[in-house]
């Protein structure tokens, strides 16, 4: 994938020099590629090919990568740290991670309208509208808005949950649909619970990633913990409770997981991938 990723964004010896550059640094040399890898194995489901794969999940972990940029800025998260680096805006300045961000979203449209993904050209509109959809307002960048709106606030638990599916699980659910989209012959039974398990799996993913803000180390993520805590944002931990919370992560992997048994070894990867997220330590 760091291969894909390379060959996908344009070299810093392009002008301008410094914005090719800094896209490179947000991009390369960091992260553990989730989302990529649930593209690459929701394809196996599918049988897809696996160059068609590969450009959706570059373009989805684009998406995300710009996603991070952003968040991190002063006029967010205001984070100093992110993959056990500098963040973009603290290694370049303001104006160039803004940029660095529109321009990674901009690049994974290009990629996903540019390249032959499927044999229907309506699969292919239906698969960029996907993504679109999952990155906009009704999908991440929404959810920012929910998280950014709900500082210091007592959330419910379906408040919490509505924020998360937004914010975290559309674009994890974006990288299974999409891998499952570049394969032929799924039916709509399968592929509903294809986005069963990337639900779940999506929603498990904050859960857990709550938990280990708090209980982990700055060192072992490599971004900022205690950071929820300390800006006062509803998370699953403030509101449950960590074993609680716990506890709710494992409900959501055993949904996740009793959705691909209609798959068999086919879904082998989506239930590592199921079980690296919910079992994770970073």
């Amino acid at each position: 994938m760091e291969t894909v990723l390379g060959g996908c964004l344009p070299s810093a010896e392009i002008a301008p020099q410094r914005l090719h550059d800094a896209m490179r640094y947000a991009v390369l040399g960091g992260g553990k590629r989730v989302r990529p890898l649930l593209a690459f194995a929701a394809g196996e489901v599918a049988g897809a090919d696996i160059n068609r794969v590969q450009t959706v999940a570059a373009s989805v972990e684009l998406i995300h990568v710009y996603s991070l940029v952003h968040d991190d800025m002063p006029c967010m998260d205001d984070d100093k740290l992110r993959r056990g680096k500098p963040t973009c805006h603290v290694e370049y300045n303001e104006p160039t991670a803004l940029l660095v961000g529109d321009s990674l979203q901009s690049l994974a449209f290009q990629l996903i309208a540019e390249s032959g993904l499927a044999d229907d050209p309506l699969v292919q509109l239906k698969m960029i509208k996907l993504l679109a959809m999952a990155s906009g307002s009704r999908g991440m960048a929404g959810g920012q808005a929910f998280d950014l709106d709900s500082v210091g606030k007592m959330l419910t638990l379906s408040e919490l949950e509505f924020m998360h599916i937004h914010k975290t699980g559309a674009l994890i659910r974006a990288a299974v649909m999409l891998g499952a989209n570049c394969g032929n012959g799924m039916d709509e039974a399968a592929l509903e619970k294809i986005e069963h398990f990337a639900k779940c799996i999506g929603l498990a993913f904050q859960v857990v990633d709550d938990i280990l803000d708090a209980e982990s180390s700055t060192a072992t993520l490599g971004k900022t913990a205690g950071k929820d805590a300390k800006q006062n944002k509803p998370t699953y931990v403030s509101l449950m409770g960590v074993e609680k919370a716990r506890a709710f992560a494992d409900e959501l992997h055993r949904d996740a997981m009793a959705s691909l048994n209609i798959f068999g070894d086919k879904a082998k990867r989506l239930r590592e991938l199921g079980d690296f997220i919910v079992l994770r330590k970073f």
